[in-house]
C-alpha cells in the first residue's frame, strides 16, 4: 500500500477534517461551545484545526499536554483531571509563564481550600453517573466544596463539570442519548441548586463522544468536551456512534508469517501498536483487538508484544492471500490508546503520504 516502515499510524486527513467540521456544526446547533479533549490526538496541528473550526479552547489530560499546547499558543485550556495540592504550584507557574488561561478541576474540599490565592480558574467536578470521580451532587459534601470555591478567594469559580464516560458502555445510539439526557438533567438540576443557594454558576460543562453524538438537547449546558470524535475507532462503530467511513486512523502493518494450510497469519503490529483494549466487551462479541480494513471476514484474534495474529474462519479463506511482505490496515478498538504507542502520524490525503505530524509526549 505505502512505501514505509511498519507498524505505522496512518491519519486520513480528509476524514479528520470532516469529523472536526461535523462536531463543530453540531455544537453550534445545540447551542454550546466546544472544548475538544486533545488527549485523543496529542498533536499541535490537530488542535489548531479544531480551534480554526470554532473550538473555544482545548481540554487536556496531563500537565505535560497543558504545557505543550500552551507553549504552542493555545490560550484557553482545561486540565480535566482532579487536581491535588502538589500540582497547584506547577500549574500556576505554567499559567504565568505562557499567559494562557488554565482551568483546573477539583472534587476535594481540602484541595479547594488550597487553591485559594492561586489565581487559577476552577471547575467543580460532578459525578453524573460514571462513578469514577466527582462529588455526589445530591450530598452535602458537594455543596460544601461548591461554597468554598464560590468564595473566590484568589481564584475564579468557572462552574460545574462532568464526564459521561459510561456512555461508552452503551449498546446503541438510543442508549447513549439516554445517558446524555441523564447527564444534562443531573448537571442542570445541580446548577439550579447552587444558584438557589446564592452561588454563581458561570458554566455547565459536559462531555463524551458517544453522548455528544447522540444527545438531542443540551438546554442549560454551556460547553461540551468530546475527544474521540476526531478519529473514532472500531468501538465507536460497534456502539453506533459513527459509521465505518468516519474512522480516521489506522495502523499499517506488514504480514511477517503465513504458513501453508494455516487459518491465520501474523503481522508486525501487536500490543505495543494496537493496545490490549478488547473493545466493547459488553456487546458480547467475539474478542478481537481490531479489524482488518476491508476484510470483515478476518479477526485480529490475539496480540503479544510485537505480534498480531489475524485469524480466518478456515485456511481456505486466506490460502494464497496475505503473503509475507504484504501490508494491511488495522482499525484499532481504541484510537486514544493506539495513538499512545506512536511518535508520529503519517498524514494521508487522497491516498498519498502528504506529511508526518509529531505526537507530543513532553520528552
Amino acid at each position: 500500500m505505502y512505501d514505509m516502515e511498519t507498524p505505522a499510524l496512518l491519519l486520513h486527513l480528509d476524514v479528520v477534517e470532516r469529523n472536526v467540521r461535523f462536531m463543530a456544526d453540531r455544537a453550534r446547533r445545540l447551542g454550546v461551545t466546544l472544548r475538544p479533549h486533545a488527549k485523543t490526538h496529542k498533536c499541535v496541528q490537530l488542535g489548531r484545526l479544531q480551534l480554526e473550526q470554532g473550538a473555544r479552547g482545548l481540554t487536556v489530560a496531563t500537565t505535560v499536554e497543558a504545557a505543550v499546547f500552551a507553549r504552542a499558543g493555545v490560550r484557553d485550556l482545561t486540565w480535566a483531571f482532579p487536581i491535588d495540592p502538589g500540582h497547584i504550584a506547577p500549574v500556576r507557574r505554567l499559567a504565568l509563564e505562557t499567559g494562557a488561561t488554565l482551568r483546573v478541576v477539583v472534587d476535594d474540599l481540602a484541595t479547594a481550600q488550597a487553591l485559594a490565592g492561586s489565581g487559577l480558574h476552577v471547575w467543580l467536578k460532578v459525578d453524573c453517573g460514571n462513578h469514577r470521580a466527582g462529588v455526589d451532587p445530591s450530598g452535602p459534601y458537594a455543596l460544601a466544596v461548591a461554597r468554598e470555591l464560590a468564595r473566590e478567594q484568589g481564584l475564579t469559580f468557572d462552574g460545574i463539570l462532568s464526564h459521561s464516560g459510561h456512555a461508552y458502555r452503551t449498546r446503541h445510539r438510543d442508549e447513549a442519548a439516554q445517558i446524555a439526557e441523564q447527564e444534562r438533567q443531573v448537571m442542570t438540576w445541580f446548577a439550579d441548586l447552587l444558584r438557589k443557594d446564592g452561588l454563581p454558576v458561570r458554566g455547565v460543562s459536559v462531555g463524551s463522544t458517544p453522548a455528544m453524538a447522540a444527545v438531542k438537547s443540551l438546554t442549560g449546558v454551556t460547553e461540551a468536551r468530546p475527544g474521540n470524535y476526531i478519529f473514532y475507532d472500531r468501538t465507536m462503530v460497534l456502539i453506533g456512534c459513527c459509521e465505518p467511513q468516519d474512522v480516521a486512523v489506522s495502523v499499517l502493518a506488514t504480514v511477517v508469517s503465513h504458513q501453508p494450510g494455516a487459518a491465520h497469519f501474523v503481522v508486525d503490529a501487536g500490543a505495543l501498536s494496537l493496545s490490549k483494549d478488547v473493545g466493547p466487551a459488553h456487546l458480547g462479541l467475539e474478542t478481537a483487538f481490531g479489524e482488518v480494513k476491508g476484510h470483515p471476514e478476518l479477526t485480529v484474534a490475539s496480540v503479544s508484544q510485537e505480534h498480531g495474529l489475524i485469524r480466518a474462519a478456515a485456511p481456505a479463506a486466506i490460502e494464497g492471500k496475505f503473503k509475507v511482505g504484504q501490508q494491511v490496515e488495522i482499525i484499532p478498538n481504541h484510537s486514544c490508546l493506539t495513538e499512545a504507542h506512536f511518535d508520529e502520524y503519517v498524514v494521508i490525503e487522497g491516498g498519498r503520504v502528504m506529511d508526518r505530524w509529531h505526537i507530543e509526549r513532553g520528552r
